[in-house]
């Protein structure tokens, strides 16, 4: 966003600088968020290059063995460590999806402070379809700004003008009401 646009739209200096800030910070979460992404995508990687590795000894000791009973037990027993080890890194890696896509809601969602909200959240009902989307974290979050609004980052509220404020028209001065109770 140019300073000059806004200019253009005849706003004061005052507001257009309130206006840069949040513009400013708003840019800044995103840089965190795309941080986030990197970091994710190494890991990704580390994991898919230790899971080839894996085959590959697999695919290794299935050469070695031949007939060998003992290389044979020895196979399938690396078979079912890796088998394991595979399991709970695809699950270490559907987690790290899930807190990306989830860390970067919360800020879609401007959450002032994204664990304080996790611990609110049940995360047993948001879940990463096929396509990488979060199902299950819109209604909560909603439900969450009209119970804990202060949790969310709602920008600046129009100043606060109530009606009415020239004062009572109440006639009786106040020495007529001193009169009434002294009788």
């Amino acid at each position: 966003m140019k300073r000059e646009f806004l200019k253009g739209l005849n706003l004061e200096d005052k507001v257009i600088d309130q206006i840069m800030s949040v513009n400013g910070s708003d840019i800044e979460n995103v840089k965190k968020s795309f941080g986030d992404v990197e970091s994710i995508k190494t890991e990704n990687k580390s994991l898919k290059t230790q899971m080839a590795e894996r085959d590959k000894d697999i695919k290794s000791l299935k050469k070695q063995a031949g007939d060998n009973e003992d290389l044979s037990n020895k196979y399938s027993e690396l078979q079912d460590k890796y088998k394991t080890d595979t399991d709970k890194l695809n699950a270490q890696l559907s987690a790290t999806k899930l807190n990306g896509a989830l860390d970067n809601a919360l800020n879609t969602a401007k959450v002032r402070n994204t664990k304080a909200i996790k611990g609110l959240l049940n995360m047993d009902d948001i879940k990463l379809d096929e396509k990488g989307n979060l199902i299950g974290v819109n209604d909560q979050l909603e439900s969450l700004k009209k119970s804990d609004g202060y949790l969310f980052d709602e920008g600046q509220h129009q100043e606060y003008k109530p009606g009415g404020g020239q004062g009572s028209n109440d006639k009786n001065t106040v020495q007529d009401l001193v009169n009434t109770f002294k009788k």
